[in-house]
């Protein structure tokens, strides 16, 4: 079905967009230190499932109508900033006090789902970036290229967002005895409008 695609270029792209700093992985590093490895995983489960939505949905050509639509690509856009502002001021009121780890888990997971369905980029890589390795000179590409090569992508992806989540983790252990502290949350905060200034810049 895509013997003559350009394996390595896809690879390597797939690589790039995974690695390159955004909003996942600054949320995600900073959620796992703060909240621990299981918060954490439960978050990639969120963003894996937010990830799957947008693949059927340029499978389906709906990613089309909103990279040609810019009144609804920029209302997700602004939307997705907001959201990670919210985030911050949220990480500013963390306190560190216990909770129901399982009320955090969930909550994780649907921060993970909210903020990749928000996410303008994500919404529209399916189909700026992977139609264009499916699609072969005037051919366009079928429904099936697009999600077997957009399933390779969110395989790249948990694999990446798992390793951060471990990461945020352990540093979460170390700095666990701060975590009522005013710079560390401040420190997670300007971390999160950070991540919202990229957005604004970079979309």
């Amino acid at each position: 079905m895509l013997s003559d695609m350009n394996w390595l270029a896809f690879i390597g792209a797939m690589a790039l967009v995974e690695l390159t700093p955004g909003p996942n992985m600054g949320w995600l590093t900073a959620l796992a230190a703060q909240q621990g490895r299981r918060v954490g995983f439960m978050a990639v489960l969120g963003i894996t499932i937010g990830l799957g939505i947008q693949l059927g949905l340029a499978a389906t050509g709906f990613s089309a109508f909103i990279e040609g639509s810019p009144l609804v690509y920029h209302a997700l856009r602004w939307a997705g900033i907001a959201f990670m502002l919210y985030l911050a001021l949220e990480a500013w009121r963390e306190t560190g006090e216990a909770s129901p780890s399982a009320a955090k888990a969930l909550e994780g997971f649907r921060r993970g789902v909210i903020a990749n369905l928000l996410n303008p980029k994500a919404l529209v890589f399916y189909i700026a970036v992977v139609t264009q390795f499916a699609g072969r000179g005037s051919e366009a590409p079928t429904a099936g290229q697009i999600l077997f090569l957009g399933s390779l992508h969110i395989l790249v992806s948990v694999i990446v967002h798992s390793g951060l989540v471990l990461a945020g983790a352990r540093l979460g252990r170390e700095i666990a005895r701060y975590r009522q502290s005013a710079w560390v949350r401040g420190g997670f905060a300007l971390a999160l409008v950070a991540i919202a200034v990229w957005m604004a810049l970079s979309t």
